[in-house]
Formats: C-alpha cells, structure tokens, sequence
C-alpha cells in the first residue's frame, strides 16, 4: 500500500471522527416485542466501517435472536482490499461493510458472495436509483447492498459570495487562494470531472471511473489551478476542512454536509450547494464473506440485511449518522412506532437525502473507492501534491 493510498484514502475515517463531535447520538433500543418469543441465538460478525455501526445492537438480538460482533474496518480501502485477499478477513468475519466500487475486486478474487435477492423480503423497498448503482453488482449478480447513502458537494459562505449552484466556484480566478478541495483523490477528482464534463467540450463518459486520456485531462487541469494558486490548500481530515470554514480562509471548498452542520452549530452562516452539474454520490455496502458460507451462516446474514432493511435500523442510523437507508422503510417505521422516534425529525433527514438524488435524476455520478485506473489516479495526485 502505497503513501498515497492511505492518505487519499483516510478521509472516510475523518468523516467518521466528525460525526461523533457533531454529538449524533445513538437512539436507545427498547428491545421490547409483541408477545414472548424464544429464538436460538446465531452468532454473526460484521467487520464494516464507522458509518455502518449502531454500537448498540441489542435489538436484533432481541428481534432475531442474532448476536452480532461489530469490527470498525477503519473504511481505509485499500488496507481492507488488502486484509481481504491477502489476508484473513474474508474467511474470518461473515458480513462486511465499505465505500461502495470494491466489489468488482472482492467478487473477482472469490473473497465475497453473492447476494440472494429472494431470501430478502424487503430488497422490493429499495429505492429504484439505488438499486442501480453501477458498482454493486458484477458479472451479473449483486454482491453490494447499499444500506447507506449520501450525496455530497461544495460548502460556501454566502456572506462572502453570495449563493453558489456550480463547481464552476471553486476554480474561479476571482476567488483565487479563497477556495479548497479535499487531499483525497476519491473525492476532488470526481468532483472536478463533474464540473469539466459540463462546462468544457471534452467528452467525459462516467466522471466516477475515467479513461486514460479523461484522468490526465482533469488532473491536468487541477495541476494548473494548483500551479496558478487557486487554491488555499488542499484540506486534510475534518478538523482541518472545519477550520477553513469557521475563520473564513476559504469561501468555497468541495467537502462532506456534516461539516456544514458543525459550523452552523459554532454560529457561522455556512450553506451546502445544490450544483446545477451534479452531485457526487455514494453509497456503503453491506457484503458477504466467503468464510459464511463455510460456517453454515448464509441464511442468517440474508435475515440481518433483511433487518437493517426493516425500519428501525434506518431510524436509528439516520439520528446517530445522519444518513439514510435508501427505502421508505425509516418514515414508515417512524410513523408507526411514535414513541420511539420522532418523526418530523426523521423526515427532515431522510427527504433532503432523497431530494439530493430525485432533483438531480441522471446527474449524480457515483464515487467509486476502486475506478479501473485507480493506481494512475494515485500516481497522477502524488504529482498534484508535488506540484
């Protein structure tokens, strides 16, 4: 693994630390069912990122009778991808979770099982987009359930330049040394295609998953805007993505929403675009080791995606996280068990997630943690960062 996979690759653990300051809390399980139900205990084990973890899943337990072992994977892709077939991993946990675009990897190397869509009862409830995503699936089976999602896209003060709906912002001359983009090239260079497939006569097909000729094309570009001193920096972890917005030193920088909540909080004006190009989705997703099957747990972890699928994980992920399940599962859930969650706060959750997506039908482009070329893409941002 090389420097610059790891560091390009550590935001989404950043993203995790975020959320815990932003003080998201866990939603307390009552474990209480109708009626007395005795199930025999089956023990799982998931080694999945932050995003994935409720920390307390005494309800499945309660609902299932499965005990479930949560391992935090750190969400550092390569690392997993390497634990994965290298390593022990895929033999020694029976679920997974991790930014979505590794199937293809995992699935190729006989490390990851397919899904079985007819053992899940709720996979009909996933939202229509989210089934599509491009990666989740390889060779024509699913191997990815996206059991979270997200869109992200540019923080901006709009004190300072008023209101912003283009990425066209953060490379404008006359912002120069105001703007930012992140020190991760699984973010900034999707988001840059983003903006050149809209705004230049260069035919870019897939903005997650560049040619050859389309990723020199755009790290060109940035190179230059580098180079030119457009940009601040190039933030590093979320402390330091906070800390530009909250003394002013950038104006506009691409960057994860929670940060937007966390500025909001210390009493900065501070808004998250809606760009007319796009949206850089992406989604976290639930797969199957290999080592399932050989403990005779196969059907056991269809029952527990079939779970987290339900209602009651969506609700408790959505005000821990501040992500969805992509379904319509969590309102309904809400709505039919008023004592244990609030719904209005819920609606305003899961709608802006789901308003991200809808509005931007055909123009959000799917992130993807392992694109074709992606050792050009380290070896392309090693030369940014020597820029």
């Amino acid at each position: 693994m090389t420097q610059s996979t790891v560091r390009s690759e550590n935001s989404n653990l950043s993203r995790r630390r975020l959320l815990k300051v932003l003080g998201l809390t866990s939603v307390a399980a009552d474990g209480a069912l109708v009626g007395c139900r005795s199930k025999k205990e089956t023990a799982l084990t998931l080694f999945g990122t932050g995003t994935l973890d409720l920390e307390d899943w005494s309800r499945i337990k309660s609902d299932l009778g499965i005990v479930l072992k949560f391992r935090d994977n750190g969400n550092d892709t390569g690392p997993v991808i390497t634990q994965m077939v290298a390593g022990n991993a895929a033999n020694d946990y029976d679920l997974g979770g991790l930014q979505g675009g590794a199937e293809a990897e995992l699935a190729g190397a006989g490390k990851i099982l397919p899904w079985d869509l007819t053992k899940l009862q709720r996979w009909g409830t996933m939202w229509d987009w989210a089934k599509e995503i491009p990666y989740t699936s390889y060779e024509g089976k699913r191997y990815g359930l996206p059991v979270v999602i997200n869109a992200d896209s540019m923080i901006y003060l709009p004190d300072k330049v008023g209101q912003i709906d283009s990425y066209a912002a953060v490379f404008d001359p006359k912002l120069k040394g105001k703007t930012s983009m992140e020190d991760a090239w699984i973010n900034s260079v999707i988001f840059t295609a983003i903006y050149l497939k809209d705004n230049f006569e260069k035919n870019i097909k897939n903005p997650g998953d560049l040619d050859k000729d389309e990723l020199e094309f755009v790290m060109a570009f940035l190179i230059q805007k580098k180079k030119e001193g457009q940009f601040r920096k190039f933030w590093n972890g979320w402390e330091d993505g906070l800390r530009l917005v909250l003394q002013s030193e950038v104006y506009v920088m691409t960057g994860w929403e929670p940060i937007v909540y966390a500025a909001r909080k210390q009493g900065v004006n501070v808004q998250y675009a809606v760009p007319k190009e796009g949206y850089e989705g992406w989604s976290n997703d639930l797969i199957i080791h290999s080592g399932a099957e050989r403990r005779g747990v196969y059907d056991a972890v269809h029952k527990f995606a079939d779970w987290e699928l339900g209602g009651y994980y969506g609700c408790a992920l959505a005000l821990k996280r501040g992500y969805v399940v992509p379904n319509d599962s969590t309102l309904e859930y809400a709505k039919a068990h008023p004592t244990e969650f609030k719904l209005a706060d819920l609606e305003q959750i899961v709608n802006n997630v789901r308003r991200k997506f809808l509005q931007m039908k055909g123009r959000t482009y799917w992130q993807n943690v392992r694109p074709r070329l992606y050792k050009e893409y380290e070896i392309w941002w090693s030369r940014l960062r020597s820029a």
